[in-house]
């Protein structure tokens, strides 16, 4: 093989080297930033890509998925002078890579940095019980002040958590007796709840007691005057039904003589069994008339007469 054949061969080894070294596939959720000749040309995304070899390089393969921080515990003092220790963890992504890479030196670093300094000025102005229950406000304020903060460097702040809230040890003794004497007095407020709605039930129970029998006393009362006037008006309506009869039959009686037309001495035979009706009685002295004198007389005669009639002759 002569030396052309080499000198052809090794340039095309070194084109095929040259070809590949230029071919770059930039994956999901990732971003390269390109220079040429130092200088920024451009930001890859996903897919395939060619650059010139030597003169191109790849600056930075950035990851454009949420990534998470958690920095270690920072010491931070409260508005009436209380030391503790409070460990945050940031949420965040990289929205721009071009900032990113050109932003800032150590954007983690210069993060962690920020973080700091921020929690610092908002727990400054909160004392130690707003402190304790106010983390979703220190939240919020501390992601809007990080957003702001950190957008010139290409990077979203998502969210932001305070990971542990560490007061001094006698502050967790104090705490912990304040808790327990709150427990306690709960405890006895529910007690002395119970126990007053137990008694109101109680007494609302006797209440709804003597009201059932008052009124059930009531409706007796009322039951039993009606059957009592039930009664009366039934008796008196008997009374009166046992009059209207008797003067009825009296009456009819007196129209059945009328229309018979009764002769004198039947008439006399009736008033003479009326006064033996009223002889019947009770009484020890009767005062006679003449007249039913005579009339009596009259019927003893007419009695004999007929008595004679019905003995057969000897």
């Amino acid at each position: 093989m002569s030396g052309g054949q080499i000198f052809i061969l090794f340039l095309v080894f070194l084109v095929i080297i040259g070809a590949a070294s230029s071919i770059r596939i930039v994956p999901q959720a990732h971003a390269y930033v390109i220079e040429r000749l130092g200088t920024y040309r451009a930001t890859w995304s996903v897919g395939f890509h060619m650059k010139w070899p030597i003169i191109d390089k790849i600056a930075q393969r950035i990851s454009l998925k949420e990534q998470v921080v958690d920095f270690a515990p920072q010491p931070v003092i409260t508005k009436d002078n209380v030391t503790m220790r409070i460990d945050t963890v940031v949420f965040f992504q990289i929205t721009d890579p071009k900032l990113f890479a050109y932003g800032v030196e150590r954007p983690i670093m210069a993060i962690e940095n920020l973080t700091a300094t921020t929690l610092r000025n908002i727990i400054g102005d909160l004392e130690l019980d707003q402190t304790l229950t106010s983390r979703e406000t220190i939240n919020t304020k501390m992601r809007a002040t990080l957003d702001v903060a950190t957008d010139p460097w290409g990077i979203k702040v998502n969210r932001v958590e305070l990971k542990n809230i560490i007061p001094p040890a006698a502050i967790q003794d104090a705490m912990e007796k304040q808790m327990k004497a709150e427990r306690e007095r709960r405890e006895q407020i529910l007690i002395a709840e119970g126990e007053k709605k137990s008694a109101i039930l109680r007494a609302e129970g006797q209440k709804e007691s003597l009201i059932l029998s008052a009124e059930a006393e009531k409706q007796s009362a009322i039951l039993r005057a009606e059957a009592a006037k039930e009664s009366t008006i039934r008796r008196a309506e008997g009374e009166a039904q046992a009059i209207l009869t008797v003067q009825k039959a009296n009456a009819d009686g007196i129209k059945f003589l009328n229309e018979a037309a009764p002769e004198t001495a039947v008439l006399t035979l009736k008033s003479l069994e009326a006064f033996s009706k009223a002889a019947d009685g009770k009484a020890t002295k009767l005062i006679i008339p003449s007249e039913i004198a005579s009339i009596a007389g009259l019927a003893s005669s007419l009695t004999e007469i007929a008595t004679d009639k019905k003995e057969p002759k000897a």
